[in-house]
């Protein structure tokens, strides 16, 4: 009697532990998920700029760490202001495989009407930094600071020409708000678009264009080697390191911070808890390695890495900000 007692004792025992198997929220259910076919970080941008460069800095580090174990891909997909990488990204809705840089851009494509998915279509994963916009001529340029630009655009608005990597993104509105505040009209500005950084450094460094309107990491190295000089950033404050000899433009008597030129990592819509809280392990150990840490300190960039949750949170405050900012100087639709 206590043989067969025992044995329907033991028997709904194991059946409660199948169904406590099968419910979500339970332990069993939360099984641990690692990539197991290759990765691919996508670029929205071309090769050699800073964003590539970036990229491929994470792609070393999650490689040489064996953060990931499957092989590690960089996918360079520029065009369509970015957007085309958030379209390719987003054909691979729920696979947790394919990891986008992605930057204010985001943000600006949805305000002016280039992409009709909001910026909280994709998943969150990890913000990598977030640097200053700077305005940067070459060596020989006679404009020696931010006054100059504007002495010379309130003269005549054509007399000069600005490069940058988009129309309508972040340095596009960095040089908006800075001309607005000057009491000058955006609009009536001559911009170039370049696909990278360094085809815009080649323009300035050649006389070809006049400002390069970019992240300042962009041009910290060539303005270190004497080839071009940074005449401003759009921040609260002076930068440390080898920035900070670099004067803001508030400090020129332009009164405007402009928006944050962030970089993070997003991945494809419909990632589940599991898949993001792999990313989240393996980029906080990558955003906390040696590697990572000498390119902040070459770039003057703080530690600025956030994870998911608190990405999104940083998401959220920062489109409030750029689409106030656009709809201030007509750049929204």
């Amino acid at each position: 009697m206590k043989n067969k007692t025992f044995t329907r004792a033991m028997r709904a025992l194991l059946c409660a532990a199948a169904v406590a198997a099968l419910l979500p929220g339970t332990a069993a259910s939360q099984s641990v998920w690692r990539p197991d076919k290759p990765v691919e970080l996508i670029v929205p941008t071309s090769t050699g700029g800073n964003n590539d460069r970036m990229v491929r800095l994470v792609q070393k580090i999650l490689q040489d760490r064996k953060l990931v174990t499957m092989p590690v891909l960089v996918l360079n997909k520029a065009g369509g202001n970015q957007h085309l990488a958030v379209v390719y990204l987003d054909q691979h809705a729920a696979d947790p495989h394919y990891v986008m840089m992605t930057n204010p851009t985001i943000f600006t494509n949805e305000l002016n009407g280039i992409s009709k998915q909001p910026y909280t279509h994709l998943t969150p994963l990890a913000l990598m930094i977030v640097e200053s916009n700077a305005f940067t001529v070459g060596a020989d340029s006679p404009l020696k600071n931010m006054r100059d630009v504007m002495a010379r655009l309130k003269a005549d608005p054509n007399s000069l020409s600005f490069c940058m990597p988009a129309r309508g993104g972040v340095t596009h509105i960095a040089l908006a708000a800075a001309v607005k505040a000057a009491g000058l009209d955006p609009k009536r500005l001559k911009i170039v678009v370049f696909k990278t950084s360094g085809e815009s450094i080649t323009a300035i460094a050649g006389g070809h264009v006049d400002v390069m309107v970019s992240s300042l990491a962009s041009v910290m190295g060539v303005a270190q080697a004497g080839k071009a000089r940074v005449l401003g950033i759009a921040a609260k404050e002076r930068r440390g390191g080898g920035g900070a000899s670099i004067p803001t433009l508030r400090e020129q008597g332009i009164n405007t911070d402009a928006v944050a030129s962030w970089r993070g990592l997003s991945g494809a819509p419909g990632l589940t808890p599991q898949q993001v809280a792999f990313w989240d392990e393996a980029l906080e150990r990558v955003f906390d390695s040696e590697d990572w840490k000498a390119y902040q300190e070459k770039n003057n960039l703080p530690p600025q890495h956030l994870r998911s949750r608190d990405f999104a949170q940083y998401l959220q405050g920062e489109y409030e900000t750029t689409k106030a900012m656009m709809a201030e100087i007509g750049l929204a639709k």
